[in-house]
């Protein structure tokens, strides 16, 4: 089963619409500021030698960031219009990208007999998808880590809903990077902290290690403050 063709259709809108180059679109904000601060606490979890796999890539700055820390890497997001923009801005060639749907079983498991054991970096996906999908969504990443892999995931904490509301409605509106998220319709959903760990442990997955820290935005506030927002991570995989 694959998401529903809205979702898919939002997805596809927001990256033909969004602005080309780095910092973009409201959550691009540049390596060190993102992957970079979470580099240590997944390191210490990957197996080097396997594949990692952005999951959810978009227009793959965070996955030029892995390729250069591990041998392999594959960019994969729902959108077409967001893995030809990380093909596009990614000329040497440092990471492979493909679309893939995240909760399409088949695709997965087509992946997972591609590359093997993965270790998936994986950063506010969960909170992006529906309802419905985020059991499934799960279930993909186990398939992909399978025994060896881990996991290291960054959601949205709860907290970050009262942050970006605030933000919105400050004096004229939501700030340009944040207003264009909305307008597509793909606004942050609502996961409740407790539940995130448990998506996993459904899955088989065991939670490894787990924390929280500000997530930062390419978006700034009207004094020119950059945007962070509350998250929380962990890591999962299979019991050892």
């Amino acid at each position: 089963m694959n998401v529903s063709g809205r979702y898919a259709k939002a997805w596809e809108s927001f990256w033909e619409d969004a602005p080309a180059g780095p910092g973009g679109v409201f959550w691009d904000a540049a390596p060190e500021l993102t992957v970079a601060r979470h580099a240590d606490r997944f390191a210490a979890h990957f197996d080097p030698g396997l594949p990692v796999v952005d999951l959810g890539c978009g227009n793959g700055t965070l996955t030029r960031y892995l390729a250069g820390r591990y041998r392999r890497v594959v960019g994969v997001d729902l959108a077409h219009a967001a893995v030809a923009r990380a093909a596009r801005d990614d000329p040497r060639g440092l990471a492979a990208y493909q679309q893939l749907d995240g909760v399409d079983t088949d695709a997965v498991r087509a992946l997972h007999d591609e590359l093997g054991d993965a270790n998936v970096y994986m950063r506010g996906v969960l909170h992006q998808c529906e309802p419905a999908d985020r059991s499934r969504l799960v279930d993909g990443i186990a398939t992909l880590t399978g025994s060896r892999g881990r996991a290291f995931v960054v959601e949205l904490a709860e907290a970050a809903k009262g942050v970006l509301t605030g933000i919105a409605q400050g004096p004229g509106g939501p700030p340009p990077r944040l207003g264009a998220v909305f307008a597509h319709g793909i606004a942050p959903g609502e996961v409740e902290d407790a539940a995130v760990p448990g998506y996993f442990a459904a899955a088989g997955l065991t939670v490894l290690a787990e924390g929280e820290e500000p997530l930062a935005t390419a978006e700034f506030r009207l004094d020119g403050v950059r945007i962070e927002v509350p998250s929380r991570w962990l890591v999962a995989g299979m019991a050892a």
